[in-house]
């Protein structure tokens, strides 16, 4: 069993800056994948970005390519989400989340998930 506990949203201006963080807990964190997604109101859970076990293999959802960095420190068992230029349009709850398997960009592939935190971005 893993627990997750994300934390650096915030409210932010257009083209401002914010870093997530998620710490985790329990299963030996260097096994498994890492996520993030994010869930706007009204809409569903949405992918954003994922990185392997080791670090090495990173993805991005298309409208955060280039803007936004994941990244993963397994000596600190955490996993962050650096996010730059930001726009109206990334206002959402974001969640980390974790996958056993393989590093994917597939919601329901991840069997952990954090409790969320809130990232808003004013125009």
């Amino acid at each position: 069993q893993v627990q997750l506990v994300e934390s650096g949203g915030g409210l932010v201006q257009a083209g401002g800056s914010l870093r997530l963080s998620c710490a985790a807990s329990g299963r030996t964190f260097s096994s498994y994948a890492m996520g993030w997604f994010r869930q706007a109101p009204g809409k569903e859970r949405e992918f954003v970005a994922a990185i392997s076990w080791n670090g090495r293999n990173t993805y991005y959802a298309n409208s955060v390519k280039g803007r936004f960095t994941i990244s993963r420190d397994n000596a600190k068992n955490t996993v962050s989400l650096q996010m730059n230029n930001l726009k109206p349009e990334d206002t959402a709850v974001y969640y980390c989340a974790a996958n056993f398997r393989d590093v994917s960009t597939v919601r329901d592939e991840y069997d952990y998930w954090g409790q969320g935190t809130q990232v808003t971005v004013s125009s």
